[in-house]
């Protein structure tokens, strides 16, 4: 149905809480660099008018620190659009802060705690593979 693929992972050890967060933030990453996913507005039979939602799914799975390493070097290597959360920006409160702890990050050994993958179903199929979807 679609040529691209959505895939979110969020770490397996995280608190109910910070599992909704990191999901939260890595969909927005996903459709800020994909507009063109997003549907149009919704209509209620009133007439009142309603925000936009995705028109592609977005699959959650779980995993380990080092499953979301490995998908993360993967997909580096496939050049897919990747969106990264770690664990430093839980005790950030504001975009730019986030960006300053990630940049402090060593990028070869991120801390990750999400990350969003878009790209060619094939492709992110391959990255993803062996992952559990989120119960």
């Amino acid at each position: 149905m679609f040529d691209t693929k959505n895939a979110l992972i969020v770490r397996n050890d995280l608190a109910p809480w910070q599992r909704l967060n990191v999901v939260a933030f890595l969909a927005t990453g996903i459709t800020a660099g994909a507009p063109e996913i997003l549907g149009q507005p919704y209509v209620d039979s009133l007439g009142r008018q309603y925000g936009k939602l995705a028109g592609e799914p977005m699959l959650i799975f779980e995993a380990d620190l080092a499953a979301l390493q490995k998908a993360h070097g993967k997909g580096l290597e496939r050049e897919l659009t990747l969106t990264p959360y770690v664990e430093a920006m839980f005790a950030t409160g504001h975009d730019a802060a986030n960006r300053e702890v990630f940049l402090a990050e060593d990028a070869n050994n991120l801390n990750l705690v999400g990350l969003a993958i878009r790209g060619p179903k094939k492709a992110v199929d391959k990255v993803i593979k062996g992952l559990k979807l989120h119960p």
